[in-house]
């Protein structure tokens, strides 16, 4: 499985960043790895907690991430992001029937407080992101409906028993937000890592100052021995695009993990030189528009078809791709990937047809039919500038042009999730970003809302519950083809529970003496930066 979607998905992967990936593999062949150093990187985003199992934003992953580590995790030089391997699980086996998972663990190691790691913090880890105590809120508990049960057997072994076999659990197990915690601490308050950080990583907290920046240093006592490479590192919390750009510009900071525009990346380039090297590759992101539908008129799924047929998405990727990080017109995959619908196929459900003029004539005749005529709202947006700014000035405009008028209300990020969350707003700006591109894992977030937390709609539709379990229990590609489509039709056409935008595109322009950093095409994937070094650092 896995040699096949790295197959496919290096297909996909754009000439420059492939010529990119080449030349840096290269390059780290050639390198030896220096130790010393710190790496300076700004983050446009403040953690709204510190607990990865109950947060979905880079602004938790990217500066704490570096004190954890997962069961698996994806191979930190393949340039898809596809190919799972193991982290603190030192093997794995796989029963016949793909029913029984069993890893065992490394032994030695230890959490930055000095107690060893054994598979009751495993254990513990997943049953709360599988089975969340009450008021434990879990975002990806859905994502593991199929898990009958995890067990500890022994100190050093971890069993998961699944409900049917299915094609992405190691993917699953992989996942970057799968921070393993201990299980003492979290029988006493499962809500400690929420303010608190005590990993098995790479690196040990320092601080965390608000609207400043975050600090690690290196953990002498980390189990992979030799790592890591750096002495620390300090992520900057920088909201502004421009002064992010500044950052790396003046050479203040080193590279910024989530990426920059395409004028960014050219002024960048023209004004350091060699001095930057930039990275590019699909980016596995998409922002959407989510109506709430427990407000009026949005409960009205003719209110919601009428929303998603007033965007002119082809024209808008024209205009768009040019300022932002946004490029791909596409449905609830990845344009280019197996399960995404070819573009005369997704030409056919509603927002995507080229006559734009019919679409918005039925549009307003929705709205008339609706008795929404002279609709006003106002749109929620997330406060990080880039994409979310330049996309929902364009949505404004598209919604104008069949009547509609929109105010727009920008929450400041970190707590704009307990805005989603409540369900403190009218229409929202909501994000799809997948840290490796399988359907299990992209469509999941849009089951009903009893079954998954993140479902900003506040919906209940069984339908979409029973085609998501018809595709992940699928061992057959093109009969799973056939349920995600149909899934796809109901989500955006029939029933418009959420509107899908313009997939992103990711460009990391960095300093060049950053080495050890591997794209891949999700800003989720290697943060942990235990193979980084920089090649100002004292000699191995």
């Amino acid at each position: 499985m896995d040699a096949r979607r790295r197959t496919w998905f290096a297909g996909i992967l754009s000439a420059a960043a492939c010529v990119l990936i080449i030349a840096t593999g290269n390059a780290l062949a050639q390198e030896k790895p220096r130790y010393g150093g710190e790496l300076v990187f700004p983050v446009p985003s403040e953690p709204p907690s510190y607990d990865a199992h109950r947060e979905q934003t880079f602004g938790v992953i990217h500066p704490v991430a570096p004190h954890y580590n997962g069961l698996l995790r994806f191979d930190p030089n393949d340039p898809t992001g596809t190919k799972p391997v193991p982290d603190l699980a030192e093997s794995w086996t796989v029963s016949s029937d793909g029913l029984v998972y069993t890893f065992k663990l490394r032994q030695g190691v230890k959490f930055h407080d000095g107690n060893e790691m054994t598979s009751k913090d495993v254990k513990a880890s997943y049953d709360k992101i599988i089975f969340p105590p009450a008021g434990v809120v879990s975002d990806r508990k859905g994502q593991y409906s199929l898990v009958q049960a995890v067990e500890a057997p022994d100190p050093y072994t971890v069993v998961f028993r699944l409900k049917w076999p299915t094609v992405s659990f190691l993917g699953s197990l992989a996942s970057p937000w799968n921070w393993i915690y201990r299980a003492d601490i979290l029988a006493k308050d499962p809500h400690w890592y929420e303010t608190h950080v005590n990993g098995t990583g790479p690196f040990i907290f320092v601080e965390h100052v608000k609207g400043s920046h975050w600090v690690g240093k290196r953990n002498p006592d980390y189990w992979d021995k030799g790592k890591p490479y750096l002495d620390g590192y300090r992520a900057l919390f920088i909201n502004s695009s421009a002064a992010q750009v500044a950052a790396i510009r003046g050479e203040r900071a080193h590279i910024q993990f989530r990426g920059f525009t395409p004028a960014d990346r050219d002024t960048l380039k023209a004004a350091l030189g060699d001095k930057i090297t930039v990275a590019e590759a699909p980016w596995d992101c998409l922002l959407m528009v989510v109506p709430n539908q427990q407000k009026k008129p949005f409960g009205d799924k003719r209110v919601r078809r009428a929303l998603t047929l007033a965007l002119d998405r082809y024209a808008g990727s024209k205009a768009l791709s040019r300022i932002a990080i946004v490029k791909e017109v596409a449905g609830v995959q990845v344009p280019g990937t197996p399960y995404a619908t070819p573009p005369d196929e997704l030409a056919k459900l509603a927002g995507y047809g080229k006559d734009i003029n019919a679409a918005r004539a039925e549009a307003k005749k929705l709205l008339k039919e609706a008795g929404a005529e002279g609709l006003s709202f106002t749109f929620t947006n997330r406060g990080v500038p880039m994409p979310y700014e330049p996309v929902a000035v364009w949505l404004i405009d598209q919604w104008r042009q069949v009547g509609i008028t929109v105010k727009q209300e920008v929450v400041e990020a970190a707590a704009y999730y307990t805005t989603l969350k409540k369900g403190e707003f009218d229409v929202a700006m909501d994000f799809q970003c997948g840290y490796t591109v399988e359907p299990d894992l992209d469509l999941y977030k849009f089951t009903s809302r009893s079954k998954n937390p993140s479902n900003y709609g506040f919906y209940e539709d069984p339908v979409l519950d029973d085609l998501y379990e018809k595709q992940s229990r699928a061992t057959d590609v093109e009969a799973r083809k056939k349920f995600v489509r149909a899934f796809e039709k109901r989500l955006l056409d029939e029933e418009a529970h959420y509107l899908m935008t313009l997939q992103w595109h990711r460009i990391v322009p960095h300093s060049s003496k950053v080495k050890g950093w591997q794209i891949t095409p999700s800003h989720y994937l290697n943060n942990m930066l235990d193979t980084v070094w920089l090649t100002d650092g004292p000699t191995n």
